[in-house]
């Protein structure tokens, strides 16, 4: 990068741009991995390990709409495939019978603590091969500063690990 960037709007510009390509390629390659070893998707993964962490192991549909950042609809398709595969189970709410739960079944738990192990090994093989522990800190810290990503930190991504 011998490119030197002195507008601070173009600068800006150039990190955003690095930021979203960084996410899809990391995103993809993450995917792949998950698919060919585990059989699902960094969706399906994000899934498990929410409703892991969630109370009583367990969230309406609507909540995990929003924290997966997906459209209901998107969300009834991922929660059939975790239905499917018997990773998740669906609860009904006693008192309305409009509300649903998806709920994490033994296996699910059991799935996702396989698929834990090697992609936390994998996230952690592709930041140190390019950073040294510094340089992690100061990306860590800068990342920290943007919306939404101050909560964000590796014991949030652990199975079972509370808000």
């Amino acid at each position: 990068m011998s490119q030197v960037l002195t507008d601070q709007g173009t600068v800006a510009l150039t990190a955003w741009v690095r930021l979203l390509r960084a996410h899809a390629a990391m995103a993809r390659t993450f995917n792949a991995q998950l698919q060919a070893e585990h059989g699902m998707t960094i969706n399906d993964f994000e899934a498990l390990l929410l409703l892991s962490r969630a109370p009583d192991q367990q969230l309406k549909r609507i909540e995990l709409s929003e924290r997966i950042q997906l459209t209901p609809s998107g969300v009834t398709r991922l929660l059939d495939g975790l239905l499917e595969a018997g990773w998740v189970a669906k609860g009904e709410c006693a008192s309305d019978a409009r509300v649903s739960y998806a709920v994490l079944t033994d296996a699910g738990r059991d799935k996702l603590a396989q698929a834990s192990r090697t992609h936390t090994a994998a996230v952690a093989q592709l930041f140190t091969e390019r950073f040294d522990d510094t340089e992690l800190e100061a990306l860590a810290l800068l990342l920290g500063r943007l919306p939404g990503a101050a909560e964000a930190d590796a014991g949030n991504c652990e199975v079972g690990a509370a808000d």
